[in-house]
């Protein structure tokens, strides 16, 4: 049964469409590799910095155009009725987060971004939520629509709940749940969430 509800944000509840193959690019990252874990590896603090910056410029432009996907709005608010713990858990950065929540008139208070804990899909931050509400990891989802949303669900012994937007991958078998859009996952929800008493 699901007591609580955790969810990635880009592309998840939020549209993105951010250019990872750019960005990684104009930092001079491999394609094969991890964008953020290749940042955290170099030595050098000045090219260091300027690789978070274009970052950070990619997020915000990103975060001014995004739109809530659809069926978030009804989503949230069957959450919200239920007395559901509800938090999110994003490898964006705090202000493109803070953009994109304020747009789209997302109220979730608990956030955490990747300068809260490391980047998915280490399960740092989703351990926080859990230890934080006090409810068993395999109690709470966690919704999310690539494999580190996945692995960081794996990883923190939590339900894993793959949003593939009508396109099947070659990972998603990994995933516990798979769900194509989020009215789908509200009609899941509505079958295996249990209401929280006030």
């Amino acid at each position: 049964m699901i007591h609580g509800i955790i969810f990635d944000l880009d592309g998840t509840l939020v549209e993105s469409s951010l250019d990872f193959a750019l960005i990684k690019q104009q930092i001079g990252c491999p394609a094969d590799l991890d964008l953020l874990t290749f940042i955290d590896q170099i030595t050098c603090p000045i090219t260091q910095q300027k690789a978070n910056e274009i970052v950070r410029q990619h997020e915000i432009s990103d975060a001014n155009t995004a739109k809530a996907l659809t069926g978030m709005g009804e989503l949230l608010n069957y959450i919200n009725s239920q007395n559901l713990p509800c938090a999110i858990v994003t490898r964006n950065s705090k202000t493109a987060s803070e953009i994109k929540l304020k747009q789209n008139n997302i109220n979730i208070d608990i956030v955490l971004t990747r300068e809260c804990y490391p980047a998915k899909p280490a399960p740092d931050a989703l351990n926080a939520v859990a230890e934080l509400w006090h409810i068993h990891p395999k109690n709470l989802i966690y919704v999310g629509d690539y494999l580190y949303d996945i692995h960081a669900a794996n990883n923190a012994g939590m339900i894993a709940c793959f949003i593939n937007h009508g396109i099947d991958t070659h990972y998603q078998h990994l995933a516990d749940v798979i769900v194509k859009s989020l009215a789908e996952l509200l009609t899941i929800l509505k079958k295996h969430s249990i209401k929280k008493a006030l």
